[in-house]
């Protein structure tokens, strides 16, 4: 008879849920506007109610209504190494119900020991820290949850798809089934975080602007300083490897209208018709282009393709460099450096400049690191209050802040005008530099484990930025987002067949944009490079996509 009447009520509750948040959510995470509930159905949670709320929309807290413990696959940072002491923990047992048994694996080890334990049919129940695009090979062995079959049941989730408008983002993520198998991260606005870091002193005392308009007018700049200190590089760079430059190459491209290092994906652009291979058009070449001249000229420092950070973080604190790229959190480190090495030298992160292609921030960066669930999850008794759980930690504001803060009163307190202060014996991101403890160290929160987006609302992803950061957010606010493409999800057959293109065109790209940026290779050899490309069957892994592109838009509207 309870059973039954929590059937009873469950039914009300979902269905009040879907009237509260909208018809339109149904459609928000559903190809092509198609209602959710017709193409997943509603899941029958008999025998799989335990510990859930009656009564969960958004705004609620959830408090498990008894104890229940949930797998997780924890991704264990060196940083910040798991103590199951971690007040976090505790605060999640004494004020939601829920407990975790961790199966822990360091972050070297992450991803391979993560296929192994996905590949098994092993995973806990949370599978944490996946981006965008990880997910996919799990998807054929049904070892993962569709999580677009229970967004459903996850009303915060829900909320931010429709009131953010992040329905296109979600389409990035869907199979050729048209479901998507990450819960992502949400960001409500997209936020940069690298650039250039540049000595602020020596811009200063050669009288440069530190929001050069255009790639162009930062060569020329580069060139002043080079006239003015002929013994030192006027820009030296890292994150070169796995590829050259990929980390700065990923921030500049968007400008130059493509895409390269980290972002250089699967190697597929869209032009508006179809979709052609990244590294072989004609916006990827006057990238290239562009650096090769800053090497051929002597303005970036050749070691750059080819050294560590290490090296290249001396060379900048030292002053053997006065340029390098970084991120909000990096510059702090540059600054460390600095004071280690008693070099007298001051800095800043620089707007990044427009180029040819216009003034742009690269597209797809509202979905961010997210988590899957393990198929057997759908199979546990407290099924339910684990959605409900995930549902308020990740995507509430209220989880999304306790995630990130800590407690109130314990870790931070709240001035009169809203502003969250970190306590000062507790430092985190560079706030309350030396402070004894740590906030992420010491417990547990701030960790990629559980807040995906650090923050997600605009307010809490910017609330512990320091006031540099804030500014040159505000600098990059006025780029224009780059439009994303149409999805072009491959069958598994299909997978398996372009990934053995993927590899190998992906490892030529590499290969010879460093070899073109070094001048070893000239660029009056870009069309040889192009037929290169083709012989290594760059025109059938097209052929593929585009398929796949018009099948899907067939078959989703």
């Amino acid at each position: 008879m309870a059973q039954q009447r929590w059937r009873a009520r469950r039914g009300a509750m979902v269905a009040g849920a879907f009237v509260a948040v909208g018809a339109l959510m149904l459609t928000a995470c559903s190809p092509s506007g198609g209602d959710t509930t017709e193409e997943a159905g509603d899941f029958d949670f008999t025998g799989k109610e335990v510990g859930a709320m009656e009564d969960y929309g958004v705004g609620d807290t959830f408090v498990a209504s008894e104890p229940v413990e949930f797998g997780l696959f924890y991704r264990d940072h060196p940083n910040y190494p798991l103590n199951e002491n971690w007040l976090i923990l505790e605060e999640l047992q004494a004020n939601q119900n829920v407990a975790f048994d961790f199966v822990s694996t360091p972050l070297a080890e992450w991803d391979q020991r993560k296929s192994l334990v996905i590949g098994a049919g092993d995973a806990p129940d949370i599978i944490s820290v996946t981006y965008p695009g990880q997910e996919v090979s799990f998807v054929a062995g049904g070892a993962i949850l569709p999580a677009s079959d229970f967004v459903q049941y996850m009303p915060n989730y829900m909320d931010k798809v429709e009131r953010w408008g992040l329905e296109e983002d979600l389409d990035q993520l869907r199979q050729e089934d048209g479901k998507y198998y990450l819960f992502p991260g949400f960001r409500e606005e997209p936020r940069a975080e690298y650039s250039f870091a540049v000595r602020t002193d020596i811009w200063d005392e050669l009288g440069l602007s530190l929001e050069p308009e255009t790639f162009d007018e930062l060569r020329e700049q580069l060139r002043t300083v080079k006239e003015a200190y002929p013994d030192a590089y006027p820009m030296t760079d890292r994150w070169s490897a796995n590829g050259p430059l990929e980390g700065t190459l990923a921030f500049v491209s968007p400008n130059f209208g493509t895409q390269a290092g980290w972002g250089f994906g699967q190697g597929l652009s869209w032009n508006g018709d179809e979709f052609e291979y990244t590294g072989a058009s004609d916006e990827y070449r006057d990238l290239v282009a562009f650096y090769a001249s800053l090497v051929e000229e002597g303005l970036l420092d050749p070691e750059s393709i080819t050294q560590d950070d290490d090296q290249a973080i001396q060379k900048f604190a030292s002053g053997r460099a006065l340029s390098i790229g970084t991120n909000d959190q990096e510059i702090v480190r540059y600054r460390t450096t600095v004071e280690e090495l008693g070099t007298d030298a001051e800095m800043s992160m620089i707007r990044v400049p427009a180029g040819p292609a216009g003034d742009y921030f690269q597209s797809g960066q509202r979905l961010v690191s997210g988590f899957m669930l393990s198929s057997s999850a759908a199979e546990s008794e407290d099924f339910l209050a684990l959605l409900q759980f995930l549902d308020w930690l990740y995507y509430s504001d209220e989880g999304l802040e306790f995630a990130k803060w800590g407690v109130e009163g314990t870790t931070y307190t709240v001035d009169a005008d809203g502003t969250r202060v970190l306590n000062e014996d507790i430092t985190a991101m560079g706030l309350n530099p030396g402070a004894p403890e740590n906030l992420q160290a010491d417990y547990g929160f701030s960790n990629g484990v559980w807040t995906l987006a650090h923050g997600s609302t605009l307010d809490l992803d910017r609330s512990m930025l320091r006031d540099e950061t804030l500014t040159f957010l505000d600098q990059m606010s006025t780029k224009a987002i780059r439009d994303l493409p149409p999805p072009a999800p491959l069958n598994e057959i299909e997978r398996e067949q372009v990934s053995l293109y993927q590899s190998a065109l992906r490892d030529h790209v590499y290969q010879n944009t460093a070899a073109f940026i070094l001048g070893q290779r000239s660029m009056d050899e870009w069309d040889d490079y192009v037929a290169e490309l083709e012989g290594m069957n760059m025109t059938a892994y097209l052929d593929f996509v585009n398929a796949a592109r018009e099948r899907y838009a067939q078959n989703n509207g």
